[in-house]
């Protein structure tokens, strides 16, 4: 039978504050998309027609994938802190850099060499990924993560 009690305890405000540093990073790639959506949004005559086209259920989901997704990394991230028994800012940079290279970094140099991609959109999801990553590593910490920091 499966239980939670092999998960690591994060601390509940960590995890929020954790989501909406994650989502706030997160927000940033996604931008075009919802100023695009903004803009329909005003040139469509009605409320109601806005809410029911394409552009809205697009939008919507966008934002609540990014919204669970964000709280998923958070508690992810909270975890291997508390796993690893980071203490510092130091060894939260580092770990913060592990998840960076073991889950962007190939997307990156994929984008560059084989889908040669120009730099600067590149460089700015780089950015992005960094804030979400090493920037996230580094508030947990600073925030706390324990649910008991006495054990």
């Amino acid at each position: 039978m499966a239980t939670l009690s092999y998960l690591p305890p994060v601390k509940p405000s960590a995890i929020a504050l954790g989501t909406i540093f994650t989502h706030t990073a997160s927000l940033a790639i996604l931008a075009p998309v919802f100023g695009d959506t903004y803009n329909r949004a005003k040139a469509a005559d009605s409320k109601e027609e806005f809410f029911k086209s394409k552009e809205a259920a697009s939008s919507a989901a966008a934002w609540g994938s990014s919204l669970v997704g964000s709280a998923i990394q958070t508690y992810g991230v909270g975890a291997l802190i508390n796993a690893t028994g980071t203490l510092s800012y130091k060894g939260a940079a580092y770990l913060g850099s592990l998840i960076f290279m073991a889950s962007s970094a190939p997307s990156f140099v994929s984008q560059i060499i084989t889908e040669q991609r120009p730099l600067d959109t590149v460089a700015v999801g780089a950015l992005a990924r960094v804030f979400e990553t090493v920037g996230l590593s580094l508030f947990l910490t600073y925030w706390g993560t324990r649910t008991n920091p006495f054990n």
